[in-house]
């Protein structure tokens, strides 16, 4: 069953940026009625280039998960777990219905041992973190040997209240330290979402200059 370990408080947060990215989810599930989650099978599968039996077994750590249930798909894992500062509160936006594990702490303080995940992930959250550094080495820390960790991201943008942190594509190099890395693409923010920007796989026109959004695909072996 579905449980939640409050190792830290939620609202040890900056007050405003949980306020904000509580709002956001809120609005989704108001729109929503059911926050889904069928899209995320596709970018742990097909997109990095697993089957599904690859994950048959393995310990999977999804950071900054969010309420909708990033891993339910995983029914063949040994475990799932979501990070997320918020997740003490999101049992209003429907997670007790989830099967997989939701962990409330901060990225910068993952509360596992080292070397404990198979698989670990930052979809569409290494922005959000307060200290990029930090957060890294974390990430970094928990993956085991011989483990991965897969990267999806948004770059290039101005900072916001729940998107704090900007980087460009040289944020692969600051991962190289523990991980290597084994693929890496580029796309162009062909969409409102980042996923759907994926979907579309428009390259990044690296000889267009203008400042722009872009979106990183990066995946690394430790």
């Amino acid at each position: 069953m579905m449980a939640i370990i409050n190792n830290v408080s939620s609202p040890a947060l900056p007050q405003n940026k949980g306020s904000f990215e509580l709002t956001y989810w809120r609005n989704c599930k108001a729109k929503e009625g059911t926050l889904s989650n069928s899209h995320y099978q596709y970018f742990y599968t097909e997109h990095f280039g697993f089957p599904l039996d690859f994950y048959a077994g393995k310990r999977i750590l999804d950071i900054g998960c969010g309420p909708r249930g990033s891993l339910e798909w995983a029914t063949m894992a040994q475990c799932r777990v979501g990070l997320d500062p918020l997740a003490g509160y999101y049992s209003e936006l429907g997670i007790n219905n989830h099967q997989m594990l939701y962990v409330a702490a901060p990225s910068e303080a993952i509360p596992f041992p080292s070397d404990y995940f198979d698989v670990v992930c930052s979809f569409n959250s290494l922005d959000h973190v307060d200290n990029l550094d930090k957060a890294i080495a974390e990430m970094i820390r928990v993956v085991r040997p011989s483990g991965v960790f897969l990267l999806l991201t948004d770059l290039n943008h101005n900072p916001t209240p729940t998107e704090p942190i900007t980087f460009s594509w040289d944020i692969v190099e600051r991962f190289k330290g523990g991980l290597t890395l084994l693929m890496e693409r580029h796309f162009e923010k062909s969409a409102p979402g980042m996923y759907e920007s994926i979907r579309r796989a428009v390259p990044y026109d690296k000889s267009n200059p203008a400042p722009r959004y872009g979106v990183l695909s990066a995946l690394f072996r430790k």
